[in-house]
Order: C-alpha cells, then structure tokens, then sequence
C-alpha cells in the first residue's frame, strides 16, 4: 500500500484514500467507549470494565494495539481522579464520585483508532465538572486551530491559553502523536506553545491531540509500575482525546461518539 511521504520535518503526509481507513479505526474505537459507559458504576472493578472492552475489540473482528506493546497487557488505560494518563486496570473498584479517563486504541485492517474520554462513576461533583468541561473545551480550541498554514504551536497556544485562563494548568510531560499505520510517530503534538511556533500543518497529517488538564500544578511523576502517571500535588486531572487528519480547509474527526456520549453528562 502507498503510504504516503515524509515531509521535510519527518512528518507523514497521507493521501486523501488514506482518511476512510482512519474513519473506520476511529468509530470503532469510539463506539466502544460509547458502550462502556453504562457500565461506569460505583463497585466495578477497572479490570471488569478493561476485559468488557477487550471482548468488545475482538467480537468487532479487530485488534487491541496496546495488549503487547512494550509489555503492557490490557486493552486499555483507566486513569482515576488524580491519575494522568496510563492507569493500569486492577481490581480497584470505583467510588461514588471518582472520575475516570478510559483511553482505548484499536486496530482495523491495519489502521490505528485513538481516543479517550471521560467518565463519572455515580454522583458528579462540581470541582470536578468544571474541569471536565475546561479539558473538553480546551481539546475542541485545539482542534478549532488545526488548518493548513497554521502550525503546531498555534494548537498548543489555543489549549493553554484557554485552560490558564480557567485557573487549571496543561500538563507537559505527555503528548500527543502522529498515527495511521503505526501507533506513535511524529509529530509530537504539544498542549502548550507559541502561536506560529513548530512545523506547518499540511493535509494529510494524521495525529491526534490529547490535553491532560489539572485543577492544581501541571508536575506529574511516574508510579513504581513504570506506567501510571500522576499529578505531584494530588490535585483531579482531566483528558479528551480525538484523533484527527488535516484536510484542505481544516480538519476531519476521526474518533467522533456515534452516540453523541463523548462528554459524560450528555446523552
């Protein structure tokens, strides 16, 4: 298959065939968080909702891409209230009240769909409403900047001016990455920046954008596990991702909720 060409900055640039591969990847993968969010309770175990989502990958014919990759064995990351990014599903069972990101990416006839959200199990609480609300904000100013001619650093500008200026702050330690036919490639899509800063965006770059917001300090530290992330201060953290490819006047999405249940309180 013809993937495409690096640009002068390493970046892939897809043909426009490329995007109906991406299209599938991605609604599978948002379909199956839209199923999962039933199952969002208080007493579930986060192994319970990760072997769901497993089931659900394989019943639809496709393949987990992170069951393997560099050794980790689930289907997905579950992270909880203060938690980042990479939260190892266990047998932890959730509380009334805690907030989850589940981030799942699949693999469909080799391309990749990547997307997470947030979850509520119970009885939302408002500290916590209101920076799941910022952090989905700030994901769709993010998005709003992504055009040919505009740069990297005008997407990053976008999520961290509107997120500082809610009192929360972007965390720097994570990213987000080209995909299409790999998992991670560049670029590496920063959630803080400069306006003009950083490469051109061209169409056919595949990539998604992913802000980790917290209420309280953006450090985060890495647990004994070598996976989960979270923040120093123990302050909630928040994430929405899409994956989404340039196009010749803006950008399409590829992991949009069927459903309509990409936020937790709609739908």
């Amino acid at each position: 298959m013809n993937l495409g060409r690096l640009n002068r900055d390493g970046i892939r640039i897809h043909d426009p065939e490329h995007f109906a591969g991406m299209h599938r990847a991605g609604r599978l993968a948002a379909e199956i968080l839209d199923a999962i969010a039933p199952h969002v309770v208080p007493g579930v175990e986060t192994g319970e909702l990760d072997r769901l989502i497993h089931q659900q990958i394989r019943d639809a014919g496709a393949v987990s891409a992170t069951v393997g990759y560099k050794g980790y064995q689930h289907a997905s990351c579950i992270s909880i209230n203060h938690v980042v990014c990479h939260g190892i599903p266990s047998d932890k069972k959730l509380r009334d009240g805690d907030i989850l990101n589940i981030d799942v990416t699949v693999i469909v006839d080799g391309w990749y769909g990547d997307t997470s959200r947030m979850y509520v199990a119970g009885k939302l609480a408002r500290k916590a409403e209101r920076l799941i609300d910022i952090t989905h904000e700030s994901l769709m100013r993010g998005i709003a900047a992504v055009k040919p001619g505009n740069t990297f650093g005008d997407i990053g500008h976008a999520i961290q001016t509107y997120a500082e200026s809610r009192r929360c702050s972007v965390v720097r330690d994570f990213c987000g990455h080209g995909l299409g036919r790999v998992f991670h490639s560049a670029p590496n899509v920063l959630h803080y920046g400069r306006p003009g800063s950083g490469p051109k965006l061209e169409p056919g770059m595949f990539f998604t954008i992913e802000p980790m917001i917290n209420l309280g300090r953006p450090e985060t530290k890495v647990l004994a596990d070598d996976w989960t992330a979270v923040t120093k201060d123990k302050s909630l953290s928040a994430q929405f991702e899409h994956s989404i490819g340039v196009t010749g006047d803006g950008c399409e999405i590829f992991t949009l909720s069927p459903a309509g249940k990409f936020h937790p309180t709609w739908g």
